[in-house]
């Protein structure tokens, strides 16, 4: 059974989001080296992964308060098996689309090992440095762009009675908003933190698509709100011992 309710308002978009700090958790989709890190399938494609690496400092200090108070941090990955049998058949729409960034093809990472693109196991998809799971940390692999696909997120999150779901990761017009879709489906509340994530594709258009998946998100499927606003109202911790000030 969840502990006492502890209640929490966070300034957000289309309106104020009221969450049970005992009843969430953080979501971390995709900050992995073939999307964030020079040498990666993005940067290898010629993408802009500058957005993302932004992404990565306000995320590392949203992840280091949610462990300082006990929530449950979940990693979303996006690997294939080495074989790629759970990519899907050649025709597939998710195949072809992956196909397109040489999934399963070999290549040597910057730190000189053998890797392959989106394959477990390798480099490749690897956490971010910056951002490597602690103790106590979950990672749930995922092979299509909703973390909730075939996977394991759903029983994981009931098992910790997760209701709120606190949401950073890459890209926000793909697998982001996939997996808040899915998410919002299954009756959880999620707060995006839009300077905790990021997506190259379609920033020359006039307006990006980082900025109508937050439109589509905050409108009908979650709110959105900032690193700042969820910092500045997280419980911080008491300091414990017999000593006086």
């Amino acid at each position: 059974m969840s502990s006492a309710a502890q209640l929490l308002v966070i300034p957000a978009t289309p309106d104020p989001l009221t969450l049970d700090v005992t009843r969430t958790a953080v979501l971390v989709i995709d900050m992995q080296n073939d999307f964030g890190a020079e040498g990666g399938m993005f940067q290898r494609a010629g993408i802009d992964i500058t957005p993302i690496q932004a992404a990565v400092a306000p995320t590392a200090r949203v992840l280091a308060a949610a462990r300082a108070v006990a929530l449950p941090v979940i990693y979303l990955t996006m690997e294939f098996r080495p074989d790629l049998s759970d990519a899907g058949a050649p025709d597939s729409p998710n195949f072809l689309r992956h196909r397109r960034f040489g999934v399963g093809e070999r290549v040597t990472a910057p730190d000189e090992s053998e890797s392959r693109v989106l394959v477990r196991g390798t480099w490749n998809t690897a956490i971010l440095d910056a951002l490597t799971p602690q103790a106590g940390d979950i990672v749930v692999a995922k092979h299509r762009y909703s973390g909730f696909y075939q996977t394991d997120l759903d029983i994981i999150l009931k098992t910790l009675e997760a209701r709120y779901l606190i949401v950073t990761g890459c890209t926000t017009s793909v697998c982001v908003e996939s997996t808040i879709r899915d998410a919002m489906f299954r009756d959880y509340s999620c707060l995006l933190l839009a300077d905790c994530t990021a997506e190259p594709l379609g920033a020359e258009c006039s307006r990006s698509n980082h900025e109508a998946s937050l439109l589509t998100i905050q409108a009908l499927f979650g709110w959105v709100s900032t690193s700042t606003e969820l910092l500045a109202r997280l419980p911080v911790p008491r300091a414990t011992g017999s000593g006086t000030a």
